[in-house]
């Protein structure tokens, strides 16, 4: 470990006596040591404080090397040397959480020789071979790299100026971290503790940087990618920058042009077009204040600042779409759209987190006939244009003044017609390929055909869908913080905004929607009411947390046990209210959301229920994780009462259901069946509790063991694609879904579960039976559409078999 390559001119990068503030030198051995502690090893239990601490480890191993461009340069080193290791021992279980903190640490690196970037590119070209999710993770990572290349500092140029929404005519593109904390988990000093890391976060650097700052940076970290220490003095071009104040946006606008003209133009960086305008730049910018001749020198790191986060604890009022298009309007990009009606919509019009058929609609007669000859001559045609014109006239004046008159004040509109283009996003949306997710190396049965196997779908699917999304400029990442339930109520909110934009498309066409989750649960105390819910459930709160981390051992090390660290951290801030706020828990989002790019896909269900009230109308309503059924009577037997009398008897107490439902087989074909049975309760998961029984489909179970009847003998556990439960005796029972007491309902008689359409799905569907004759059941793009609606969940890997 201590042979340096050729190459490997580190030492004169950056030292702690040449430049003040830099982080000492780190030894390639202690990086190896800090490397092989971070990575997730075979014999690791999800609960041991081992696992606890990978996490932190991985974060101080950042940290470590991010204030040094030589520790940079190095750990880029030791990682690519790892990744070779583990591809030549077959050590596969290492090569994504190598993969990924070697393209965090390529981002940061001040200037990485091109004989590097080449051992980088050939290595992740060679994870083409290897099976889903290696191949699609290399495929991502060897377009980066291909392009990083070519143009040094590409990479940390659009990240910063995307997430810091910086003004610019040359990259649009914007993104945006939204934090949804569930308030019934995240009160008090939990909720406290996240929002300070967020706030510090922004502080990190000393104080809060302003836009100049980051152009600033990215001018630095541009310059210094494509000359390298040989043609750059990083010192001399920092105190220059220092010194412009705001006068350094034009040289950060022409930067970011040049930048990106090369890569419209497909030009190489070294000895071409670039290498010399960015020399040339960095005449102009040093020469203004050092009179000496220019000579290399140390350079300097540029810090990558966290993405703009906003914190929300997700209470009845907050909206979360309509957050969403209030950062829309607010962005610094020129869209035509910017101000049509659609937007008022979120602003005045219906909610779109709940049912459109469930909103009353309020029709006021007009007393005129609404064309402007007919007005009378005393009206004003511009008065009905106030609304328009805040300034003109308020609200308490507007109402005050249509009373008086009798007249409805107007606005100018005129009625668009939707095009083929709007019709169409929605159903991008759902486009899915028919091959499977699998490199040269074989096929992955977690990627392929849907209907012919069971097993859950991860991974983009951009590799082989011919069919390329509308680009768009605003990309919204949503963390979700919580248990079960508010995944429950992301999966309602994200139907009933499908539900709306099937009507009338606005942020579907605008905004590209990221989701992610960390777990997070504390245990129920004496006076909470979800305390005798939680304690007759079986496992954790956070069954979705658990199976990612099965699934991805570096969700695992790094997001799982996040939750235990917030509430570690709330503990040390109660005990010692005036330390500084530290920013890990904003540094593990940030890294979260920037590398975790691979979605899991879990089926969203509908659920219909009936009442045993005739003057009840039924109610429609989706869960992801769970649903829980329970007939209240039986409810205070004891479970030694139930055992006991089941013994004596041979019958259980309970009351008399009917269950219809299709079984699921490994051949993916659904077997109907029925059956009466009694019982006091069942639940219906779908999510599995273990990677033996990972299949994407719904398990029933009941609270009592499986009896022995003559007819049959009921199972212990049933798989099903969908199934209708049905009261045959005068007895109504409760059903809770996804564990939430909130959503919780009384008197129901009767529920139809099945896996949820996609509204754009319908859309289409709708459509073709316009002008087909009904022969044809799914024809035209319907049979490449996903029928279903699943929340994609991102993380790190997918899943790896």
């Amino acid at each position: 470990m201590t042979n340096k390559a050729p190459w490997d001119n580190s030492s004169s990068l950056c030292s702690m006596e040449l430049t003040a503030g830099c982080s000492p030198t780190v030894p390639e051995p202690e990086l190896y040591r800090s490397i092989q502690a971070v990575l997730p090893k075979e014999t690791d239990n999800r609960e041991t404080p081992d696992c606890y601490n990978k996490g932190m480890l991985r974060w101080t191993l950042h940290k470590k090397v991010r204030n040094n461009p030589a520790n940079s340069l190095s750990l880029v080193w030791v990682l690519i040397k790892e990744l070779e290791k583990a591809e030549r021992w077959d050590s596969r279980r290492y090569i994504i959480p190598l993969l990924h903190t070697l393209m965090y640490a390529i981002v940061q690196t001040a200037y990485i020789p091109d004989e590097l970037y080449k051992r980088v590119y050939d290595f992740s070209k060679r994870l083409l071979t290897y099976p889903h999710p290696y191949c699609t993770v290399g495929l991502s990572y060897t377009r980066q790299i291909k392009v990083e290349r070519s143009i040094p500092g590409l990479m940390y140029q659009r990240m910063v100026v995307a997430e810091q929404r910086l003004k610019n005519e040359h990259y649009p593109f914007q993104e945006r971290v939204f934090i949804l904390a569930d308030p019934a988990v995240f009160s008090g000093a939990l909720g406290q503790v996240v929002f300070d890391a967020v706030e510090a976060s922004a502080s990190a650097s000393g104080g809060f940087p302003s836009p100049s700052d980051h152009m600033r940076s990215v001018v630095q970290h541009s310059i210094q990618a494509a000359l390298g220490a040989e043609q750059c003095h990083g010192l001399k071009l920092a105190q220059a920058l220092k010194d412009m104040g705001q006068d350094v946006e034009p040289y950060f606008q022409e930067v970011l042009a040049t930048l990106e003209q090369s890569m419209e133009g497909g030009s190489k960086g070294e000895g071409g077009m670039l290498r010399s305008r960015l020399q040339q730049l960095y005449s102009e910018i040093v020469t203004d204040k050092f009179v000496e001749p220019l000579s290399c020198g140390p350079l300097c790191d540029c810090p990558l600042p966290n993405p703009e986060m906003s914190f929300y604890m997700w209470t009845e009022d907050l909206d979360i779409w309509r957050e969403l298009a209030k950062w829309f309007r607010s962005s610094s990009v020129s869209d035509p759209f910017s101000l049509c009606q659609e937007q008022e919509d979120f602003e005045l019009g219906e909610s779109p987190s709940e049912p459109p058929s469930d909103k009353t609609r309020f029709s006021v007669m007009s007393n005129d006939s609404g064309i402007e000859r007919d007005l009378p001559p005393c009206a004003d045609p511009s008065a009905s244009l106030c609304l328009d014109v805040p300034t003109s006239c308020t609200s308490w004046d507007q109402g005050k003044s249509e009373q008086e008159s009798g007249k409805l004040s107007r606005r100018g509109c005129i009625k668009m017609k939707p095009t083929v283009k709007d019709s169409m996003v929605l159903m991008q949306d759902t486009l899915e390929d028919h091959a499977s997710h699998g490199g040269g190396g074989g096929g992955g049965g977690r990627g392929g055909r849907r209907g012919t196997t069971l097993q859950r779908r991860a991974g983009n699917s951009a590799m082989q869908n011919p069919f390329p999304k509308q680009q768009r400029y605003f990309t919204a990442r949503i963390v979700a913080m919580g248990d079960d339930r508010v995944l429950g109520r992301l999966a309602q909110t994200y139907y009933f905004f499908r539900k709306r934009e099937a009507r009338r498309i606005f942020l579907t066409m605008k905004v590209n929607l990221q989701f992610y989750y960390i777990p997070v649960c504390t245990a129920p105390t004496h006076t909470s009411p979800v305390k005798e819910i939680f304690s007759q459930l079986k496992g954790s709160p956070c069954t979705l947390g658990s199976y990612l981390s099965m699934v991805d051992p570096w969700y695992n090390c790094n997001i799982k046990n996040l939750g235990c660290t917030i509430a570690k951290l709330a503990e040390m801030q109660q005990v010692n209210p005036g330390r500084p706020k530290d920013p890990f828990i904003s540094d593990v989002i940030s890294y979260y959301v920037r590398t975790g790019q691979q979605p899991v896909y879990f089926t969203i269900y509908f659920v219909k229920l009936t009442f045993t009230s005739l003057t009840k109308d039924p109610v429609e309503d989706v869960f992801l994780t769970h649903l829980d059924l329970e007939f209240p009577e039986f409810k205070q037997i004891s479970a030694s009462v139930r055992e006991k009398q089941r013994r004596s008897s041979s019958e259980v107490c309970g009351a008399v259901v009917s269950i219809t439902y299709n079984k699921v087989t490994l051949s993916g074909r659904d077997v109907g069946k029925g059956m009466s049975i009694r019982t006091s309760g069942a639940q219906i998961s779908a999510i599995p509790s273990s990677e033996a029984e990972d299949l994407n489909c719904l398990t029933l179970s009941f609270n009592e063991p499986p009896t022995k009847t003559k007819n049959h003998t009921a199972e212990s556990k049933i798989r099903m694609s969908d199934i209708n439960i049905r009261s045959l005796e005068n007895r109504s029972f409760t059903v809770t879904l996804d564990r939430d007491c909130r959503r919780t309902f009384k008197d129901v008689q009767s529920i139809e579960i099945f896996p949820c359409l996609d509204p754009g799905y319908c859309v289409q569907k709708t459509m073709r039976s316009k002008f087909s004759l009904g022969e044809e059941k799914d024809a035209g793009l319907s049979k490449y559409m996903s029928k279903g609606l699943p929340l994609p969940i991102n993380t790190f890997a997918g899943i790896i078999n």
